[in-house]
Formats: structure tokens, sequence, C-alpha cells
């Protein structure tokens, strides 16, 4: 079967690789038809990895993805063949310490789709068949198409998200960045019942997406420096800030229009950074780290199913997978871009 597959930064590739197996007991053999390319896949792209994490060797991409069921293992009676399934690119191992804490995004042995953590590297889902635990399948309805349930995970990440925050009704919220993970972070608070949802960026597209999810208020920072300069009265009037964009000069920056005993939750992932300690102690600011997620993938798509959440908007074009690199490059671009997804 072909996959896409990255060999080094710049190098992307249509390969023949081994068909996926049968399915085992417990196991779902998957067609893939759709899968978003993420921002994660992005750093594999241009750089071969992120932080310390590198490609050692080549590696499926892919992790944002959905499909149909073509074959059951032995002992799975809760799905059937044909059915449409988003995929969970989460596998805990279920018996480590934080498995059973509850806690398994945090898992001692996670094996996450398209990811060059381990080695050898967990391929991804960028593929024409994948088998995955039958746990990983989560049937969609029929209302949805294949392209929203490969929504799941990006949407997922940012539930979470709005759980680490807390309670959301009647709030304020503030998010830097607007990417799709800042996008949806908008329509989280605004589904959560944010009386407020405020969103910023440096560029002028991504800002339209945001609007397009629930934000009440979209802020170019570049064209707009002093953009949020009103909420800095009264030490500040943001109760949530959700930073999206890993990006320092937007953590800091918003620090000045967070009211006293404010949650901020770090989403985006970017450089080490170099906080004001003396702020956040000033004003007992909470800081929060948000990292992938757990039962919010399922929850995610059964949002999406009930049509409580729309993250259509987010999607920008759907490629062939054969024009991967193409597909990449499109989702590169911020001013013609939000969420590229690949079909199969």
């Amino acid at each position: 079967m072909r996959a896409v597959v990255i060999h080094a930064p710049h190098d992307l590739r249509i390969d023949t690789i081994a068909d996926a197996p049968e399915p085992g007991p417990g196991e779902v053999r998957v067609r893939i038809a759709a899968g978003g390319i993420c921002g994660s896949d992005l750093h594999y792209f241009h750089k071969g990895g992120f932080g310390t994490v590198r490609v050692k060797e080549p590696m499926a991409l892919g992790h944002e993805i959905s499909g149909v069921i073509t074959e059951l293992g032995s002992g799975v009676s809760h799905l059937a063949v044909g059915a449409r399934v988003a995929v969970n690119p989460s596998r805990p191992c279920g018996a480590c310490e934080y498995c059973a804490r509850g806690m398994r995004n945090h898992c001692l042995d996670m094996r996450f789709l398209g990811s060059a953590m381990r080695f050898p590297h967990v391929q991804g889902g960028f593929r024409e068949f994948m088998t995955v635990d039958a746990s990983q399948a989560v049937p969609i309805a029929d209302s949805l198409s294949l392209g929203e349930a490969a929504l799941a995970e990006p949407l997922a990440v940012c539930l979470h998200a709005g759980m680490r925050a807390g309670p959301l009704l009647g709030r304020r919220v503030l998010v830097t960045g607007s990417g799709p993970i800042g996008a949806l972070c908008a329509m989280v608070a605004r589904y959560g019942g944010a009386a407020e949802v405020v969103v910023t960026d440096i560029a002028d597209a991504p800002l339209a997406a945001s609007r397009a999810l629930g934000a009440t208020r979209t802020v170019n920072m570049a064209a707009e420096p002093d953009g949020l300069a009103e909420y800095k009265a009264g030490k500040g009037a943001f109760d949530v800030l959700f930073e999206a964009s890993g990006a320092a000069p937007a953590l800091i920056g918003a620090f000045d229009v967070l009211r006293p005993g404010a949650v901020v939750v770090q989403v985006g992932l970017g450089g080490e950074m170099t906080l004001p300690v003396n702020t956040i102690v000033a004003k007992e600011l909470q800081l929060r780290g948000a990292f992938r997620f757990d039962t919010e993938f399922e929850l995610a798509v059964r949002l999406m199913g009930q049509g409580l959440v729309d993250p259509r908007p987010l999607i920008t074009a759907t490629l062939p997978f054969e024009s991967a690199v193409e597909a990449f490059t499109l989702a590169s671009d911020r001013s013609r871009a939000m969420k590229v997804q690949l079909s199969f």
C-alpha cells in the first residue's frame, strides 16, 4: 500500500510500504479516507522534527485521520465492517502509573501515531490502510463527513485545554494565536458559555476563521500593537487566557490584560520562554499546561455528531494524498490556509 512518508526536511515522498497486518484479537483494520495536516506534521516537513525530537528513519506522517472499517479481529463485537470512524491516534499502555491515575495522556509507554519521540518511530496514519486497537476506532454520526471526523483530534486538544481552564460560563476569554488550535479554542470557549472571546494574531486570514468559529472580537497585533490597551484598566479584564501561538511575546504581552487570579492555559508549543515571575506572583496568575487529550476525543466526536459544535470553517482545502507535497506547501502558508486535508 502507499503512504505519505517523511525521510528528511523537505523530503516527503509517496512510498510503497508493507500492507496493514491482519487485525488480531481486539483490533480492526481501517481504510483511511481523510487526514488533516497538523502543525507537528509541518515541523517534520520543514525541520525534520521539533525540539530534541528528530526523524531518524522514514516515518509515515499523520494523526488527524478517519476512515471505514474493512475487517474485524476476534472479540470485536461493538463495531461492524463498513462503520465510519474517527481514529484516535493515542494508544496508552493502560498499565503504567499515570494510566492507573486516569491521566492516560501522560502514559509512560504511549504510542501516538506519526511520532518520532520513540525509536523505532510510531508510524502515522497518512496511508491507505492501517490496523488499530478497536478502542481507537470511534464511530461517527451519519450526519458527519469523514473530513469533519478527521477534525476530532485537534478539537479534542482544545476540549482538553477547556477542561484545564475550568468553568468558562460568563468568563472573558483571550486567545493568543489564531491557527487551527487557537480558532478551535475560541469555539470551545463560546460553547462553554464565555461571555466574550477575543482572539489575537499577526495576520488577518487566520483571524477570519476565528470569527467564523465564534470569536466576538479579533485583533491583528501587527496592525494594531495597542489593540488590547483598553483591557489593561483595573489590573486587567480577562479571566482566562488560551495561549495557542507558542510564542513568548504573545504570552508575556497578554499578562497586562489578565485580571488578578486569571487562569493561563498554555496550549501552543514553541521554544523555551522566560516568564515575568514578579507579575505572575503579584497578580496570582494560575499557569496551567494542556497536553494532548484523553476522553475528550470521544467527546469531540459526540459534540460534532450532535451538531453542538461545527469546526467545518477550518477546512481550507482537500487534496489527494498523491499531492502531499503541494498540500504541505499550502498548509504552510498562513495567508492561504488554515486546515488542509488529504483524501485517500
